[in-house]
């Protein structure tokens, strides 16, 4: 049996955007369900990535509340093995213990980046998924 567009994320792990959690992730869901974690993860990761850029656009921020938010999407990115947004979130972290407006707004920016990078080229790999081709996304 051909490996599934999904089941060989070889080329995301390589790229440093996923790490072993995922795998181990792949080893005990199967395929529709690895979907829903995944579509979950974008979902809630769009909307907590939302809630950070509001936080951070206040003239004072709540860095606890912004805390919260980090932590919400640590947790997830990690569970999916997402690993430039799970360190993306502890660099956030640490910026919201200094208080650095400046060093979150720059942070959030590459977590944006890594996040939405990530969720299009899952998208494509769910696509071709779902249209039975062994294609991948190119890093």
């Amino acid at each position: 049996m051909a490996a599934s567009t999904l089941r060989d994320a070889a080329i995301l792990l390589d790229a440093g955007l996923l790490d072993d959690n995922f795998k181990q992730l792949q080893e005990i869901v199967d395929d529709k369900f690895l979907v829903d974690v995944i579509t979950l993860f974008f979902k809630d990761g769009e909307r907590i990535i939302g809630e950070l850029a509001k936080q951070l656009e206040k003239t004072c921020v709540d860095f606890d509340k912004t805390v919260d938010f980090v932590h919400q999407l640590r947790g997830s990115s990690a569970t999916v093995g997402a690993r430039r947004v799970n360190n993306n979130c502890n660099r956030l972290h640490e910026f919201c213990r200094e208080k650095s407006r400046d060093g979150c707004l720059k942070t959030l920016d590459a977590l944006k980046n890594n996040f939405y990078d990530l969720r299009s080229k899952f998208q494509t790999m769910i696509q071709l998924e779902q249209q039975g081709q062994a294609s991948y996304p190119k890093k």
